[in-house]
């Protein structure tokens, strides 16, 4: 089941959370829900994806980009996660979502998003996202732009950008 509840709450206490920067870092405070775990009573690898949205929309409504895409009829969409998990999290455990732009190039906010809890690394994910429209993607430059930051610069690192030319290399349609 979707978890719309904790969806609900990013953006009605978004009021309470101070406005952010792009290249700042949101942190989301959670608990691991009956409703995230698997057989193996533990966050289950899917539920770690929907979580790390919830800290991608945290940081669209800080940095007051949701209001452009309501406004413009934007939409947000990702085109590629690497995820590297490294500690089990059993359910009711304390976490915490940390969610940050750490590059931009022409198409695409890469975003570096991890999951601490008691100040330990659980899981570390890399984030390549977009804002698309009717027409396809927005360049993020128009939405710097129409979000009033088109100063705003982050350059890609190269380690993400040597993940971004492998990920091209990998062949859509491996045959079995």
């Amino acid at each position: 089941m979707y978890p719309w509840y904790r969806l609900a709450k990013v953006f009605i206490t978004k009021g309470r959370r101070k406005p952010i920067g792009v290249g700042d870092v949101s942190i989301l405070k959670t608990r691991v829900c009956l409703t995230d775990i698997d057989p193996m009573l533990e966050l289950n690898n899917g539920r770690y994806l929907t979580l790390f949205d919830f800290g991608r929309y945290d940081v669209a409504l800080r940095t007051g980009l949701w209001r452009y895409l309501k406004s413009e009829k934007w939409g947000l969409m990702v085109a590629g996660i690497s995820i590297r998990y490294r500690y089990r999290l059993r359910v009711f455990k304390k976490i915490e979502i940390h969610s940050k732009v750490i590059g931009i190039d022409k198409r695409w906010f890469y975003f570096e998003q991890k999951i601490i809890s008691n100040g330990k690394l659980h899981a570390s994910a890399l984030v390549r996202s977009a804002v698309t429209s009717k027409k396809g993607l927005v360049t993020t430059q128009e939405a710097l732009k129409t979000m009033g930051m088109e100063e705003v610069r982050i350059p890609v690192p190269d380690w993400i950008e040597s993940w971004a030319k492998s990920d091209e290399m990998r062949p859509w349609d491996i045959p079995f």
